[in-house]
């Protein structure tokens, strides 16, 4: 098995590490939120390895996760954990000298910022790999340990799975897969650009943001062969850069102008996401199974998901709940200025 065992000084801890104190992460390397999860433990400089763990497996771990998804994460005290954003979140209390999530009105915008992410930017991953036959060959070839035959790719029960997703989360047609790759096209543009000022995307230290764009390039978009990501030379060099975590100097460009990713970010929250979130919340409270909304310019179908107003929720209760009185007032007219207000209140 893989493993990334990482130092740990004592000022970065809760507690002192001992061979008891080791996370086990139980995932892939082709799954976007493993390689978040595996990102996040880099920066933290927490001990961890790897255990190939697929989705679906019935087991104790699967009954005590609640969940098939992957990740899973073991902690030292014996606690089998899923969803990797309130997992960030209870490492930032084990390793407060380096969280991920920053305190105050600035941590909202950081919230904001890898919601979108998580929630919105995660379906063009999907898309490239599974309307890509090429990626989607590549990918289970790895899985069978050979080359597959293309009879034998139209066969695989996971090849039939990736369209459908793709279709719940909007890729479905020829029109939506070109938009969703220009959006994330864009976005790495605006980072190629950011990397020239600042060591992360959101200024000189490690935020959550970096573990999910850490967690697409190295699971699918600078895995598969499609797309090509070779001009994206300063991208290519801080992922690997990343590998070797975090040195534990810098700070983060301050709220609420941020940096200008975080502005490329958050315009494409306001321009799409917002729509997104809001209708789908919309539509569950009313019991549909599909809602339709235009998206870069087009109607486009989704499938009424639980998770993403479950996310939202999360948000709300970490990022907002929590604010002091004068941080909340910042809060409130900055979400009101930015038109961002539906990424954490149910409309």
């Amino acid at each position: 098995m893989s493993k990334h065992a990482r130092a740990r000084g004592s000022l970065d801890m809760v507690d002192q590490a001992t061979p008891k104190s080791e996370y086990v992460v139980y995932g892939g390397p082709r799954s976007l939120f493993t390689r978040k999860l595996t990102a996040a433990l880099d920066f933290y400089g927490a001990p961890y390895r790897i255990e190939l763990r697929g989705p679906s497996v019935d087991d104790n771990l699967q009954a005590r996760a609640n969940t098939h998804q992957i990740p899973l994460i073991h902690t030292p005290e014996d606690w089998v954990l899923a969803d990797t954003t309130p997992i960030l979140r209870l490492l930032d209390g084990r390793f407060p000298g380096r969280r991920l999530f920053a305190g105050g009105s600035l941590g909202l915008l950081v919230s904001v910022v890898e919601e979108v992410l998580d929630e919105w930017v995660s379906r063009v991953m999907v898309h490239y790999r599974w309307h890509n036959p090429e990626n989607a060959r590549y990918v289970l070839s790895q899985g069978a340990g050979r080359e597959l035959t293309l009879e034998e790719l139209k066969e695989h029960p996971i090849f039939h799975w990736g369209p459908r997703a793709c279709r719940a989360t909007g890729t479905e047609h020829p029109a939506q897969q070109k938009a969703a790759e220009r959006e994330y096209l864009s976005m790495l543009d605006a980072l190629e650009t950011q990397l020239g000022s600042t060591r992360y995307a959101l200024g000189d230290r490690p935020s959550a943001v970096d573990t999910i764009i850490l967690g697409g390039l190295r699971a699918h978009t600078n895995a598969d062969p499609i797309p090509d990501l070779s001009g994206y030379t300063r991208v290519l060099e801080w992922e690997a850069e990343c590998e070797s975590g975090w040195d534990g100097r810098g700070e983060l460009a301050p709220f609420p102008d941020s940096t200008p990713f975080a502005q490329h970010m958050l315009e494409l929250a306001r321009d799409e996401y917002t729509g997104f979130v809001s209708s789908n919340g919309k539509a569950l409270a009313a019991g549909d199974k599909v809602f339709r909304i235009e998206t870069h310019g087009e109607e486009t179908t989704y499938l009424a998901r639980e998770y993403p107003e479950r996310s939202r929720r999360i948000l709300r209760a970490h990022a907002y709940d929590t604010l002091s009185y004068q941080e909340l007032d910042e809060a409130q007219v900055w979400l009101q200025a930015e038109s961002l207000k539906d990424t954490v209140f149910k409309n």
